[in-house]
């Protein structure tokens, strides 16, 4: 039987330890971090994961400052607001929710954005630090994936995984964070031939693409472990993972479920990522 990974559970856990350090920092030192949401537009999706974030700031203790600004916004007024962020000592981290409605730039502002508030883990001087092996604000999504494999004591050493996806926010960085954990790592996409063989060569699979469904039993080999990214809805409204669960839960040691798999760490982190900021930013580590 597989070791179903409690992503919700985790969570939790790792969102109490915060709220704890923080009452502790705060009794001591009359500080708290706070966190800096901006949101252009009003896309459904987006406004559930910001209200989710901000919910999470306010059970942990993170002040949370919500600039939800209209899809026509212009560039320049946004890269301003960003600015006057990076300046403001009250804030600790800065999150840009994506996409951004138009074909905008997304890099120019993600790029304008402080390294050391980048709690997204996105701005290139991080992603080229965590490229180098180097200590940094990781992406919150793949410092769950990570946070889940320790905590249920799986190991990674040595093991050969196979990444699904190459986004900068979810496939390159995992990739990279397995490559630090000294796993053996091939990063698979939409061009990759004979995907299903090099699936099961994994002892690692980890599925980041956004096709619901789409790793069937085909893909795995018996006793791996299977990491689902995957957040889609099915042509009922389902939410479902990259994963074909029924079929493939059999097949592996220990898999995520979703939903309560990987998406509740990846709030979980971002609040993580907001207290390492606000350590470094006042000098308590």
């Amino acid at each position: 039987m597989s070791i179903i990974i409690n992503g919700k559970e985790l969570a939790l856990k790792i969102r109490s330890q915060i709220a704890a350090e923080i009452a502790a920092i705060r009794a001591e030192t009359g500080k708290q971090p706070g966190l800096a949401v901006i949101q252009v537009g009003n896309d459904p999706a987006s406004t559930i994961y910001v209200s989710n974030k901000k919910k999470a700031c306010e059970e942990i203790g993170i002040r949370s400052y919500g600039y939800d600004l209209p899809a026509e916004t212009g560039d320049d007024e946004l890269l301003e607001l960003i600015q006057t962020l990076n300046a403001d000592p009250k804030v600790n981290g800065i999150l840009c929710q994506l996409p951004l409605p138009g074909h905008r730039n997304e890099f120019a502002f993600i790029q304008a954005i402080s390294p050391e508030k980048d709690v997204d883990g996105l701005h290139p001087l991080n992603a080229g630090l965590l490229l180098q092996g180097h200590d940094c604000l990781v992406c919150c999504t793949p410092a769950g994936v990570m946070a889940m494999l320790k905590a249920y004591e799986i190991p990674v050493a040595g093991k050969r995984c196979v990444v699904i996806g190459r986004s900068n926010m979810v496939g390159k960085p995992v990739a990279q964070l397995m490559l630090k954990e000294n796993a053996t790592v091939t990063m698979a996409h939409s061009k990759t031939r004979d995907l299903p063989a090099l699936c099961r060569e994994a002892d690692i699979l980890i599925a980041a693409i956004g096709r619901a469904r789409f790793v069937t039993a085909d893909f795995v080999k018996p006793g791996a472990v299977v990491i689902d990214v995957g957040i889609n809805r099915d042509e009922n409204g389902k939410v479902v993972g990259d994963v074909d669960y029924p079929a493939v839960e059999p097949l592996a040691s220990a898999i995520t479920p979703v939903p309560n798999g990987v998406g509740p760490m990846t709030i979980a982190m971002l609040m993580q990522n907001t207290l390492l900021a606000f350590k470094r930013q006042e000098k308590l580590i």
